[in-house]
C-alpha cells in the first residue's frame, strides 16, 4: 500500500462503494468496499500525517458519503459521487499525499 496515495484510495472508496451497491443492488457489499477504504485510507494518513489529520481526514470521507446523497437529487448520483470523491482526494492529496 506504500506506493499507492491515500488520495487515490480514498477516491476509489467512494466511487467503488457506490458502484458495487449500484451493480449488484446489494448496499451492504457497497458499505463493506466503502468502509473497507476508508479503513486502509485512514491508516495510510495517519501514517503520513499524524492521528489528527487522520480523524479529520476520514471525518472528510464519511461527510461525502453522507453529503453525496442529497447532492444526487440535484446533479445526480453519478455526477455526485465523482464531486465528492474529488473532494476528498484533493484534501487527502493536500493534507497526507504531497508530503511525499
Amino acid at each position: 500500500m506504500a506506493g499507492i496515495p491515500t488520495s487515490v484510495v480514498a477516491a476509489t472508496g467512494l466511487v467503488g462503494g457506490y458502484g458495487v451497491a449500484r451493480w449488484t443492488k446489494k448496499r451492504p457489499l457497497g458499505g463493506l468496499a466503502l468502509a473497507a477504504a476508508g479503513a486502509v485510507a485512514a491508516r495510510g494518513w495517519q501514517q503520513k500525517a499524524g492521528t489528527k489529520a487522520a480523524a479529520a481526514l476520514s471525518g472528510a470521507y464519511v461527510a461525502a458519503f453522507a453529503g453525496s446523497h442529497p447532492l444526487a437529487k440535484k446533479i445526480g448520483a453519478w455526477p455526485s459521487v465523482f464531486a465528492v470523491a474529488g473532494g476528498v482526494a484533493l484534501a487527502s492529496w493536500a493534507v497526507a499525499d504531497r508530503r511525499g
